[in-house]
């Protein structure tokens, strides 16, 4: 079993930056995928990043540039530094962690971007 734990989001104002992270607790195997998803009122689960044990990361189209995934393997925490936030990027965001064809989610941190 794997419990995951968010923090950082909140309100910020457009242009802003904040840092969300995420804690992995449990039975964490070496090899995995550790990521974020959001999602947005009335829409689906979108992928926003992911990062592999080996630190090979995969992001969201639209959201390169202005997102990065960063880990420490050490620490079990995977982070989410989200620069030039904009009033679209207002959702529910989700740690999200993989292994062997298991998958668990966070409970969500809300980022609400004001314009």
């Amino acid at each position: 079993q794997v419990h995951l734990v968010e923090s950082g989001g909140g309100l910020v104002q457009a242009g802003g930056s904040l840092r969300l992270s995420c804690l992995a607790s449990g039975t964490i195997f070496a090899i995995n995928v550790l990521g974020w998803y959001r999602q947005a009122p009335g829409k689906q689960r979108d992928m926003v990043a992911t990062i592999t044990n080996t630190g090979a990361t995969n992001y969201a189209d639209s959201l390169k540039g202005r997102f990065t995934i960063s880990s420490e393997n050490a620490k079990n925490t995977v982070y989410l530094q989200m620069n030039s936030l904009k009033s679209d990027d207002t959702a529910v965001y989700y740690c999200y962690y993989a292994h062997g064809g298991y998958e668990y989610w966070g409970q969500g941190t809300q980022v609400t971007v004001s314009s």
